[in-house]
């Protein structure tokens, strides 16, 4: 096990920094033990799942580390839920532990209401009524494994586009062993989003730790704050989301000069398309350090760096091997270069995934081995793949195809635009007419000239019949805490 590695090699070195506490590897290494013990002496066995409802945390970090060393199952639930929806996921996921942050005690309470019979609750971070205190619990465990280790697991859920999440079940892999490539010991590693996402759960926390670094855990992601964090914490690594980058261009030049940020080597992002614009101007800011990967809870797709994007704009990267991914129709037919279509990733033998009590939805995401995530896209002629969007945000009018991330993009570089989330919406004679909603710059107010003018601006940039037809002014827009748009939330209203 990669942290009893390093626990064993540089106990006192920082592990993980937080406003809630910092822990060494060694104590981060006895913290797991302690409760992975506790947990096989209250019965559970591998195999078994772990539910756990908590901001970024230290304990958060205890937990995880304390399932993948007894082969437990452990699902991250959203903490923004209400308590019914996570406590449908505590109960899909068959939780015999429930952990749960007291900052979020009503998740908390509605999700134990639905847990399994006999499920345990513990609270970390304060009282909740009807759990008992996770570090007492944790205390009674033995400091020492005591057993040989056995490999555990994460059961993210997704969000899905209609119905409940889904459970992504994938087959346990090897116990996570040291490896110095990307992080080293002496890095540190600012993690930017919620720990129970799938980016941040795997991109920032596990090969951060599993590499000997540090890793920085924001609570609540801010523009400024994480300037400030790089310069104190001497960061060399971060991930991101689009979101997050627009926003840091925005700051004032002197916010943007007032941090020393020179420390940084590597910042990855995904999750969501990024215009072309923005990322040109990262690269521009930080160097060419930006890496970009596709990729999403059920499995991997591309990589691309700063020097191929900047000589193939928009990229998301080639395929390697080149199989791995292919763009098709709907039946999995391949398209040829620069035919848009769905695009299908490559997932063989233990590779292969299932959703959790849904055959039907895994069976329909596969055509033999691959799979799609529902996103829409091309291959060039050199075979670097293209994101349009998603296949759900897509906009039929007149029954022809709209993109929204294209016209994100262009509206993105108005002055006035803080952000944006363009939608397709109910209209009689063309089926769906595009809106978009945005959120004004600070210090701008929206108005019927500026919509004008916004309108104007897109018809000088793309073909008409992608323009808004209109557009409405909002304080601020729908978001997942991890920075994304919920475009899914803007249609139902609209709807």
């Amino acid at each position: 096990m990669a942290i009893a590695y390093w626990a064993a090699r540089q106990p006192d070195a920082p592990a993980i920094v937080s406003e809630h506490g910092d822990r060494t590897f060694a104590q981060l290494d006895t913290a797991a033990n302690r409760f992975a013990n506790a947990l096989y002496d209250i019965g559970l066995r591998p195999g078994d799942g772990v539910a756990l409802i908590c901001g970024n945390r230290p304990e958060f970090v205890e937990v995880i580390t304390a399932c993948a060393r007894s082969g437990l199952r452990f699902t991250p639930v959203n903490f923004h839920l209400t308590g019914a929806e996570a406590g449908y996921i505590v109960h899909n996921c068959g939780a015999r532990v429930l952990v749960a942050d007291a900052a979020q005690r009503a998740t908390a309470l509605g999700a134990a209401a639905q847990a399994i019979e006999g499920c345990r609750f513990f609270a970390v971070g304060g009282a909740i009524d009807g759990f008992d205190d996770y570090t007492t619990f944790a205390a009674a465990g033995a400091p020492d494994l005591g057993r040989a280790p056995v490999p555990g697991r994460s059961m993210l859920y997704t969000s899905g586009t209609t119905g409940n999440p889904k459970g992504v079940h994938h087959r346990p892999g090897p116990i996570d062993v040291p490896n110095t490539a990307g992080h080293a010991p002496g890095d540190a590693h600012l993690c930017t989003g919620p720990l129970y996402h799938a980016a941040p759960l795997n991109i920032s926390l596990t090969p951060t730790l599993s590499h000997g670094a540090t890793i920085v855990l924001m609570d609540k992601w801010d523009a400024t704050k994480t300037l400030q964090l790089i310069e104190q914490h001497g960061v060399t690594h971060t991930h991101m989301v689009p979101t997050m980058f627009h926003r840091m261009l925005a700051l004032p030049d002197d916010v943007r000069a007032r941090y020393d940020i020179s420390s940084l080597r590597l910042v990855v992002h995904g999750a969501a398309p990024c215009p072309v614009h923005v990322k040109q101007s990262m690269i521009k800011w930080l160097g060419p350090i930006i890496y970009e990967y596709y990729a999403a809870t059920e499995g991997t797709g591309t990589l691309v760096d700063s020097l191929t994007w900047l000589s193939k704009p928009g990229t998301v990267g080639k395929p390697y091997p080149s199989e791995h991914v292919y763009v098709g129709n709907d039946d999995g037919t391949p398209l040829a270069a620069r035919e848009v279509g769905t695009v299908w990733l490559h997932a063989p033998g233990d590779a292969r995934f299932e959703y959790l009590g849904d055959p039907d939805k895994t069976e329909s995401s596969f055509r033999g081995d691959y799979f799609t995530l529902g996103d829409v896209g091309y291959l060039d002629e050199d075979g670097y793949l293209f994101l349009t969007d998603r296949s759900a945000n897509l906009i039929i009018s007149g029954g022809v195809n709209i993109y929204p991330a294209e016209v994100d993009a262009v509206l993105l570089e108005h002055d006035a635009v803080g952000d944006v989330a363009v939608i397709g919406v109910p209209d009689e004679e063309w089926g769906e007419a595009v809106l978009a909603v945005i959120e004004p710059r600070v210090g701008v107010v929206g108005s019927a000239e500026l919509a004008a003018e916004l309108l104007e601006f897109c018809r000088g940039r793309l073909a008409h019949y992608k323009c808004p037809r209109r557009v409405e002014f909002v304080d601020a827009l729908p978001r997942h805490d991890n920075g994304k748009i919920y475009k899914r939330r803007l249609r139902d209203q609209h709807r």
